[in-house]
């Protein structure tokens, strides 16, 4: 599933072909994908205009002048891509409608924004802007990592007396909205912890730290375009590019990159998912 990353790399992908611009005419091909589209979707969205593009977590906003916005989660494989422009900006000319083609918004700058789920794991919905953090997705969502709600006292009280993994607080989304398993595996090892760690048990000294890592992290894979592993494209197609600077994610068996270590990447499942990390420098 796309990460925080991925999703923001979309967003900004986003950003020239939707905000500011109408939404000329909305195709909805299908009735659901996760859960069923809301009613009339196509008519509410067709000539409204997006006023701002944002990103909450791992959903896209586009808050829309009739005071709705559309909520968008891409899921496991859904892609969002932009085609057309009579200005330029987009260099992919409007290809052929594909089979997974579900949500197709044609712009009034002659832009098409194109939602492809092969998987229909993603979600589309039509929220009330004034009352959409209380929807049921976002309600419970903790501070962005790259905001100032999520800082050093914060994190120490959210992994004070927990007894579960540190891997796993990190990745429940009421601590900080929007981390991931790479992400968080990337940060650990950048922090020098094993993601067995029980969370509170670590000194507060020590979790403070994680701040600057995780924003550090998020940052570098953004400015990189994200990490392209299965179905993730950017906006204009094109792939993401931090997988090949990963430290520890998908390289099991291989050598730590930490200067002075002689250790090895060793790979773990925790609640079912896979933890990379090298056991001799990761305490």
């Amino acid at each position: 599933m796309p990460e925080l990353p991925e999703v923001e790399t979309v967003r900004r992908g986003l950003l020239p072909a939707m905000e500011g611009q109408v939404i000329a005419r909305a195709e909805v091909n299908r009735p659901d994908l996760r859960w069923p589209f809301p009613a009339r979707m196509a008519e509410r969205l067709t000539g409204r205009r997006v006023l701002r593009l944002r990103r909450r977590s791992k959903y896209i906003l586009a808050d829309l002048d009739n005071e709705e916005t559309l909520l968008i989660h891409l899921g496991m494989s859904g892609r969002m891509t932009v085609s057309g422009d009579p200005l330029g900006r987009f260099v992919q000319d409007h290809p052929a409608a594909q089979k997974h083609d579900h949500v197709v918004l044609h712009m009034d700058n002659g832009a098409r924004i194109t939602f492809n789920d092969p998987r229909r794991f993603g979600a589309m919905d039509l929220l009330e802007t004034r009352t959409a953090e209380q929807h049921r997705l976002l309600a419970v969502l903790g501070p962005e990592p790259l905001g100032n709600e999520f800082h050093e006292n914060q994190l120490i009280e959210a992994f004070r007396g927990r007894q579960s993994p540190v891997k796993s607080v990190l990745l429940d989304q009421k601590v900080v909205a929007g981390l991931g398993n790479i992400y968080v595996c990337e940060a650990l090892f950048r922090a020098a912890l094993s993601p067995r760690r029980k969370a509170g048990n670590i000194a507060a000294a020590r979790v403070a730290t994680l701040v600057p890592i995780i924003r550090d992290v998020l940052s570098e894979a953004i400015k990189a375009g994200g990490s392209s592993l299965r179905d993730f494209r950017q906006a204009d197609g094109e792939l993401g590019y931090f997988q090949h600077a990963f430290d520890v994610y998908g390289r099991e068996g291989e050598p730590c990159r930490r200067p002075d270590c002689t250790g090895s990447i060793r790979r773990i499942t925790q609640s079912g998912r896979s933890s990379f990390y090298c056991a001799q420098c990761q305490r």
